[in-house]
Parts: C-alpha cells; sequence; structure tokens
C-alpha cells in the first residue's frame, strides 16, 4: 500500500491533515467530512500517541477501483468477473517465497493508532485489516475482513460473520480443540485488499484473484509464530491465534448500516504472538458505511448480481450497489417490452440477503450517480405506474424484527415504444473539459 499512497502523493490526489489529530473521534470527524465533498484519501500525518501516520478513504472511489482492476467506469463488473471468476482452486503457481525483509521491526499493539470511530464504540478497533488464514482440512488460503477490538498487546477481540469462510476455518479448528493461525494485513498491497472483498467458491484462493489483478506472482514470506506465508510488501502484520472454546465481551461497534451492534456480543478471542512493521508503514483506517467501506464491497455484491443476470438475460451493461448495498442499480440496454420486469425478477433471486431494491434503467444514466438515477424515475414514466411490490419476503435469515422483509422494484427505464422521445440534452465537448485550465 505505500507504494500506491506514495504514487497518489506524486499524482496531488491525497488530502493531507499535517496537524496532529487525537484518534478518538476527532481522526474520524476529520475523514467524515472530507469524505461528503471529495473521494479523494485521506493522510494523517501526526496522529496522538502513535509514530504511524495514519491514510484513509483510498478505496472510496469507483473510479479508483476501476484503475486498479485495469478497466474503466462502465465496465467494472465485466472485468471484475474476468478476474475473480476464471481463476485455478489453487494460487502456488502465483507465489513466489522471499526471505524476510532487512526493514522489518518489531512493535507492540500499543504502538499502533488506536482510531475510535464512533461515540459508542467499545474502544479502539482495527477495521481495514484484511485476515488471512487457511482452510484446516484442505490448506486453502484464505482473505476476509472482520472489526477487532483492541483489548491489550497480547489480545484483539474479533467479530467473524456467518457465512463466512473464516468462520467455517474456525470452527472446523474449534471442533479439533485447536487454535486457528491468523495473520492480520494491515496495509498490503490494493490487490490482496480488493481480493479480500471477492466472492468465490469456498475451495478457492483470493491469492489468486490477487495475483491476477497483480498480473504476476505474490512476493510472500514465511511468519515467525504462525504456520502462514504473508504478502511481503505489507505495511504491518499482525500474527496471532484465534483461540477455541473462548469468547469474551465486545461491543457495541458502528457498523456499516449505520447503526449500533448490540453491546457485550460474547466473540472471538485473537491471541497476539508477534506485530511487525515495514520502514515507513502506514496504518489504514476504514470508517465504517462510508464511501470507503461500500464501494469495495461492490466487488462481491454487484458482480454476484451481474454474473447471475448476463446467464440468463440479453442486455445486461453493469450493475451497481449505490447508495447501499441493499439497493442494486442496473444498466440495461432495452430490448424488448417488460425486459426491466425479468430484470428485477431475477436481481432480487440471486442475492436473497440483500437485493432488496433493485431500480433498472437505460444506458444514457450513470448507475453510480443516485441523483442521476432518481432523475430516471422521476422524468420517464408515471412513477405510481412502475413500482412493484413483492410482500413477505424474508431478508436475512436473523432478522427478527423482519426489517429487510419485502422486496421493491423501481423500472425507471424510458417506454420501450417511446425511446426517441426520451433523448437526453448533451453539451458537445463537455467531457473533454478540464475545468483547472479553465478558472484562476
Amino acid at each position: 500500500m505505500h507504494s500506491y499512497v506514495q504514487e497518489l502523493l506524486d499524482r496531488g490526489e491525497i488530502r493531507t491533515v499535517s496537524r496532529e489529530v487525537d484518534p478518538k473521534y476527532e481522526l474520524a470527524a476529520v475523514l467524515s467530512c472530507s469524505q461528503q465533498e471529495s473521494e479523494a484519501p485521506v493522510l494523517f500525518s501526526k496522529v496522538k500517541g502513535t509514530r504511524f501516520p495514519v491514510v484513509a478513504n483510498l478505496y472510496g472511489s469507483h473510479n479508483r477501483l476501476c484503475e486498479l482492476i485495469g478497466t474503466t467506469k462502465g465496465n467494472f463488473c465485466r472485468r471484475w468477473l474476468e478476474l475473480a471468476g476464471t481463476t485455478p482452486p489453487s494460487a502456488e503457481q502465483y507465489q513466489v517465497t522471499v526471505p524476510e525483509p532487512d526493514d522489518l521491526v518489531e512493535c507492540k499493539i500499543s504502538d499502533l493508532p488506536h482510531i475510535t470511530y464512533r461515540e459508542k464504540d467499545a474502544g479502539a478497533y482495527i477495521t481495514a485489516g484484511v485476515f488471512l488464514a487457511k482452510d484446516p482440512d484442505t490448506g486453502v488460503p484464505n482473505l476476509s475482513f472482520s472489526r477487532s477490538l483492541m483489548m491489550s498487546d497480547s489480545e484483539l477481540r474479533v467479530r467473524l460473520g456467518d457465512p463466512h469462510d473464516l468462520t467455517r476455518y474456525q470452527s472446523l479448528a474449534e471442533a479439533k480443540d485447536h487454535a486457528l493461525d491468523v495473520a492480520i494485513l494491515i496495509g498490503p498491497p490494493p490487490e490482496i485488499f480488493l481480493a479480500g472483498c471477492a466472492s468465490i467458491p469456498y475451495e478457492a484462493d483470493e491469492l489468486a484473484v490477487a495475483a491476477q489483478i497483480r498480473g504476476g506472482p505474490i512476493p510472500m514470506r514465511q511468519c515467525k509464530t504462525i504456520d502462514l506465508s504473508v504478502p511481503n510488501e505489507t505495511g504491518i502484520v499482525i500474527e496471532g491465534r484465534i483461540l477455541p472454546q473462548k469468547r469474551a465481551a465486545e461491543g457495541p461497534f458502528g457498523e456499516f448500516m449505520g447503526y449500533y451492534t448490540e453491546k457485550d456480543q460474547m466473540n472471538h478471542v485473537f491471541e497476539v504472538t508477534r506485530v511487525v512493521t515495514r520502514k515507513n508503514a502506514y496504518f489504514q483506517g476504514l470508517l465504517c458505511g462510508s464511501p470507503d467501506d461500500l464501494r469495495p464491497l461492490e466487488l462481491s455484491f454487484a458482480t454476484r448480481t451481474y454474473r447471475a443476470l448476463v446467464a440468463e438475460l440479453p442486455g445486461i451493461l453493469d450493475v451497481s450497489c449505490n447508495p447501499m448495498l441493499h439497493n442494486t442499480v442496473v444498466r440495461i440496454r432495452q430490448m424488448f417490452e417488460g425486459h426491466a420486469q425479468k430484470v428485477m425478477m431475477k436481481v432480487f433471486g440471486s442475492n436473497l440477503n440483500y437485493n432488496n431494491v433493485c431500480t433498472v434503467v437505460d444506458e444514457d444514466v450513470d448507475i453510480h450517480d443516485f441523483r442521476d438515477v432518481w432523475w430516471a424515475f422521476i422524468t420517464r414514466a408515471r412513477v405510481d405506474a412502475r413500482l412493484t411490490i413483492i410482500e413477505n419476503v424474508p431478508g436475512f435469515y436473523y432478522d427478527k424484527d423482519k426489517i429487510f422483509w419485502g422486496r421493491l422494484g423501481i423500472d425507471a427505464t424510458k417506454p420501450f415504444h417511446k425511446m426517441d422521445e426520451f433523448e437526453r440534452t448533451q453539451t458537445p465537448g463537455k467531457n473533454d473539459i478540464k475545468l483547472s485550465e479553465y478558472l484562476d
């Protein structure tokens, strides 16, 4: 990640904060204000109580994500499917073993930035750590994300969600009364972070996806206290184990939907065995529920829906989860009467936990700008005639209050037999203008 941050700095695309900020609330408050007006990453060079600078919002831009995977806006799902959908089951041919680097320095959890993001958070959390673990039976590695409450130099408390692969790994190890070796990667190369967001079959390997994004093998080095190899270019690595048969209170925590988790949930205990950092490493912060959190998750959610749509329907151009993961927007090239309605039905069936609302738009609408999506719905036909409501469809299996039950489909496309009447106004040359060349 250090190289990527330097590249963005050289391009003048990072906002820098040189005054000292308090990691308890102040850092998150500044970050949130910046995200409201800009997609730019933010670099905090002085954070109280730590020597580590903090960088955040690296992945909060759809355009930057497109650049990282080698595509352009409008082709995101198609490209991601090429990278994540054709990987072999093992990544051995995509790895190269390297020795431990000379600039590796031992440190402690207490040396790291202790960022408290929300008012009622139980404490300081690691929110952007990529968890690397291996299936206890097959040895296939997995990359994923879990929040981690920083308790002491020797203990973290982590939330393992269902039905994640890491949760299954831990259950397999615990059934044998074994601890599960885990490395938490903070500030890994972008391809590792993005691969951790991928939704691929259980038996497949996210490191193979990372290698596909990178376009070459991943340099890996052996850990000292656990039986894992980690990406050598990672800024900070926390080595440790998720202990069997042990749970402890964790939470509340401000999660991605904008609400707090329950107080004192009994979650897993992570025993820290070693913390090492590369020279000049950045600590990566991530404000849950912000674009930095939601945009990368589109890698998994939008592409899963896109894959289901293109398998059965023509004219599918792109999919977005905008502005929230429960809302899916599909851009199509209309080919027949009722095209949008068929798309909606397929979307609802493709992800029964998340696709609560589906909006279908024409190819001239920017699905990553919800103002444009809503403009299409308001202006293209009667609003009361283009809603499809399906009652009592369950959402999450643990949604006891039925908050996420039901489905809503919104047809924001042009009337099929009057499409020529809805040509959008255009100003020639607008897309070629560089405004900085005109403004004083």
